[in-house]
């Protein structure tokens, strides 16, 4: 009979490890899974256990293709199944590509003479394929906003960073879920972003992965009125509620399709763009929308000399600007008070009020739609 070994954390049991499991026992006839108790996992790897050490020992040994499960005693960060190994003789030790330890397991085979087998990590059919997938997903929030740029956008791109300069931005609620989401697609509000972190996933991670900037995920995830510093990862300058806003923003629906990843290697005034934010921080520094307004304008200055077409005036706004640099999707209006904005949303039924949001005590809680915009926007996506 030839035994195969492996051992691991298996802190939270998922569909990787089923396939793990399922390609070892298929290098022999017998799989022998082995683990550190709670209290082993942490003291060698500072690692709290999710389950019990009796749950994760009757689950895994529920699974068919598992023959016999045994706790890892020893004190080795590198080969805490030392004594196992040495108790049952098993012929195979089999790891993943991604197993941190594989050099001191492969000289542990060598010494013994034990067949060392290095997986390699299959996607399951379907599924999470780490503990770390897993965590991150369980502790997503369930509602998150999205945001507005005044200033700096694509700064925060990597190969457009300029040391010094800033990107000033806002959360905004109403906020969206993974079950709720009634703003356009491919907006310019950060929802790619936003997505990211309602799954749990790296949202910064993932933005870059799309050629784009960090901001999105960033102010999200930090939510409230935010200075960030120009750089390849987002470092916080500094930010506020963004209480002066309340009653000031609206966003318009250009109704145009939004894309930055296809235009990101277009030609654009980056030093332009960066006296913007500069201006745009001090703004907030000062909680002064009538100085915001100002930075606003010049950012949409320097989006129409990039080719953007012009947006219409509405109303009283102080200010306006597309949001993001897709050349599309929702534009972000500026106003000096609250009676200014809803005269403009009375007037412009592709207005929609959007306001700071900035989370409280760590709760990310639902900010709704008022019953008659939302009514609205939904009637304006069915035209569509």
């Amino acid at each position: 009979m030839k035994k195969v070994l492996v051992s691991g954390a298996f802190n939270v049991l998922h569909s990787g490890h089923i396939r793990f499991f399922m390609d070892a026992r298929a290098l022999g006839d017998y799989l022998i899974v082995t683990f550190p108790s709670a209290d082993l996992l942490w003291r060698l790897y500072g690692k709290k256990s999710v389950l019990g050490d009796e749950d994760k020992m009757a689950l895994l040994k529920s699974l068919s293709m598992v023959d016999e499960v045994v706790f890892s005693t020893d004190e080795d960060r590198d080969l805490s199944f030392r004594t196992v190994f040495a108790k049952l003789r098993p012929d195979v030790l089999a790891v993943t590509t991604d197993d941190l330890y594989q050099e001191a397991k492969r000289a542990f085979c060598a010494e013994v003479g034990a067949e060392f087998v290095v997986l390699p990590k299959t996607p399951p059919d379907h599924g999470l394929t780490s503990s770390t997938d897993v965590l991150n997903r369980a502790k997503a929030p369930t509602h998150v906003p999205l945001r507005v740029d005044f200033a700096g956008g694509w700064l925060d791109v990597p190969d457009s960073a300029i040391p010094g300069e800033y990107i000033v931005n806002c959360s905004i609620s109403p906020t969206v879920s993974l079950k709720e989401w009634v703003y356009r697609q491919s907006s310019g509000l950060g929802g790619s972003g936003g997505w990211s972190v309602l799954n749990g996933w790296d949202p910064v991670r993932s933005e870059l992965g799309l050629g784009v900037g960090w901001q999105d995920p960033a102010v999200i995830a930090e939510t409230g009125a935010c200075v960030w510093k120009s750089g390849r990862l987002p470092v916080l300058d500094f930010k506020n509620t963004g209480e002066f806003l309340v009653g000031k923003m609206a966003v318009y629906d250009t109704r145009i399709r939004h894309d930055t990843p296809g235009i990101a290697s277009l030609r654009r005034d980056l030093r332009k763009i960066a006296k913007a934010a500069r201006v745009a921080r001090l703004a907030v520094q000062q909680q002064d929308v009538t100085l915001l307004s100002v930075a606003v304008h010049m950012s949409y200055q320097a989006q129409l000399d990039e080719g953007m077409q012009r947006l219409p005036h509405i109303g009283k706004a102080l200010a306006r600007k597309y949001c993001g640099g897709g050349h599309g999707g929702y534009a972000l209006y500026v106003f000096e008070s609250a009676a200014e904005r809803e005269e403009a949303l009375q007037a412009e039924e592709d207005l929609y009020p959007v306001e700071p949001y900035c989370r409280t005590f760590g709760r990310d809680e639902p900010v709704p739609w008022d019953p008659k915009y939302l009514q609205r926007m939904r009637e304006s996506l069915l035209k569509d």
